[in-house]
């Protein structure tokens, strides 16, 4: 387990999946903990696809490809690289067995940095190959809610700085469907709820908002969740557990009616050969 720290806040990864497992501040842990009787991640990188293909394969050149839900960065070993107490980078390359599954050359790198009160997540993503490369990427960190025993998951809300309302794209199987749901906010929050997720994820496209806050009017601790150029966005918890996901993402499972081919999918980055890709996103704690 890699640690980083600076004057106030302490933060652990894994580098299995260069995974971010816990963060410490003002004597509060903010991840989930990870409980294997509802969800046992914490916060995994979703790389090369987000979200399910349907039936788990996509056509790339005329070929058929096999992928899990949310790809296999998250079950790979990184390397890492400990560059100072407040910065960590984790890379991953292509190899053989991507290879099979994935016909990409590719590096993928995570950069965790501590400045301030923020923890920072930059995903570069390099294409080695010769010829263009079709990804998709995104984050899944897992806070804990209620932040403090005392309050109840009922008790916080998510606002969003833009909107004020929220367009919910509904899942079939993983799938996006046709069917969507309109979700008023009250002052841009959204209360949260156990049953709130019981339908599975709240999958949005196209969010104004570049904020989304974790708080409650009963506590003075939450966090800001900060990020830029993630055109799709998720918000989940596995059945009545302590959490909430917050999910940017460039990329989106597949709909109902893909045709499967991998460069027709909905929102598919496409990277030149040679090229580098790079997308950030920040929790600031308070």
């Amino acid at each position: 387990m890699i640690t980083l720290n600076n004057e106030s806040v302490f933060i652990k990864i894994n580098p299995k999946g260069a995974e971010l497992q816990s963060i410490q501040y003002n004597d509060l842990e903010y991840m989930w903990s990870g409980d294997a009787a509802f969800w046992g991640k914490h916060s995994p990188v979703l790389f090369p696809i987000v979200g399910s293909l349907k039936n788990d394969t996509y056509c790339y050149k005329g070929k058929e490809y096999h992928l899990p839900r949310h790809g296999f960065a998250r079950d790979k070993e990184f390397d890492v690289n400990v560059e100072s107490n407040s910065k960590a980078t984790f890379t991953l390359v292509s190899n053989e067995d991507t290879l099979k599954v994935y016909p990409f050359a590719f590096e993928l790198t995570l950069v965790y940095e501590l400045i301030g009160n923020k923890v920072s997540c930059t995903y570069v993503v390099k294409n080695n190959g010769k010829e263009q490369m079709l990804f998709s990427i995104g984050g899944h960190p897992a806070f804990a809610v209620p932040l403090e025993k005392e309050l109840a998951y009922a008790d916080y809300y998510l606002k969003f700085n833009k909107e004020n309302e929220l367009l919910k794209y509904k899942l079939d199987n993983g799938l996006i469907s046709k069917d969507t749901e309109t979700i008023a906010l009250t002052d841009h929050k959204l209360p949260l709820s156990k049953s709130l997720f019981y339908g599975d994820a709240i999958v949005l496209k196209h969010l104004e908002s570049n904020a989304i806050s974790l708080a409650s009017q009963k506590s003075e601790h939450g966090l800001h969740f900060l990020f830029e150029g993630f055109p799709f966005f998720g918000i989940w918890a596995a059945k009545d557990a302590s959490f909430v996901c917050i999910e940017p993402w460039c990329g989106i499972a597949d709909s109902v009616d893909h045709n499967q081919e991998l460069a027709e999918k909905e929102g598919i980055e496409k990277l030149e050969a040679g090229g580098s890709w790079q997308r950030s996103w920040q929790v600031e704690l308070f």
